[in-house]
């Protein structure tokens, strides 16, 4: 809230401002280069050289993305991705590593600890730029109005939220738009190739292997025993199904 005055009264109106992206990286060119590219497209940007002021800066600032390097002082991006995610009033922030750890078992495990994408280094800036817009695009697309309830599961759209066994869970916009393509789809398999075609979307950033690592995910939060899920199912050979339990 701003206040000026006009003709001795004062005047008060509100500045509405454009979440930042936080960007963490220990490289200052790196960091730069980063912030150079993001801000040439109107993202305001927001750079640590270290993880120790991020979370207390997002909570009272949200941003509207994470650019997380792994290797950075103190907490390193894992942890600090673990934390976010862990953090009310966070925890839905989309997450993008940025790393030069770029094996396929660092990338799952990223993905796992809840990242949206994981960018290896070296990397091209248009392809950086391009896969944060297609992640914050996710949140853009407009999801169906109606809450929905399947067994013990409710899903909320409107609110984006998700409530399981009478408990909110927090999810990533990922997470929840996949669980609600699943549930507005009852007992229909569906390949790793049609989710990404269907939730995704931007496909040419992402890998049937990552809908392997969200799904996972999505049973832990939902099932009671995820490993022998009762909602969400492997089919085997073919893909996945969800039903809804007897």
């Amino acid at each position: 809230m701003a206040q000026f005055w006009v003709g001795g009264t004062s005047c008060s109106y509100n500045i509405t401002v454009k979440p930042s992206i936080f960007v963490v990286e220990d490289d200052p060119d790196i960091s730069r280069l980063v912030r150079l590219h993001l801000e040439n497209e109107g993202f305001p940007v927001r750079v640590y050289l270290n993880s120790t002021a991020v979370i207390s800066d997002a909570e009272r600032q949200r941003p509207a993305l994470f650019v997380l390097d792994i290797m950075v002082p103190g907490r390193d991006g894992l942890e600090l991705c673990r934390t976010i995610r862990q953090t009310l009033g966070l925890a839905s922030v989309p997450v993008i590593f940025l790393t030069a750890r770029s094996s396929e078992s660092d990338r799952v495990l990223g993905l796992e600890l809840g990242a949206d994408d994981y960018i290896a280094k070296p990397f091209s800036p248009r392809e950086l730029v391009a896969r944060v817009k297609a992640v914050l695009r996710r949140f853009e697309r407009p999801l169906l109005p109606s809450p929905l309830q399947v067994g013990e599961i409710e899903i909320d759209p409107s609110a984006m939220t998700l409530t399981v066994r009478g408990k909110t869970v927090p999810t990533t916009a990922t997470e929840f738009r996949l669980l609600d393509y699943f549930a507005r789809h009852l007992g229909r398999v569906f390949t790793r190739d049609h989710l990404l075609d269907s939730v995704w979307r931007d496909t040419s950033y992402v890998t049937p292997r990552s809908v392997d690592v969200y799904v996972r995910r999505i049973r832990e939060k939902i099932e009671p025993d995820p490993e022998n899920p009762r909602y969400l199912k492997t089919v085997r050979g073919a893909g996945y199904r969800f039903e809804a339990p007897r």
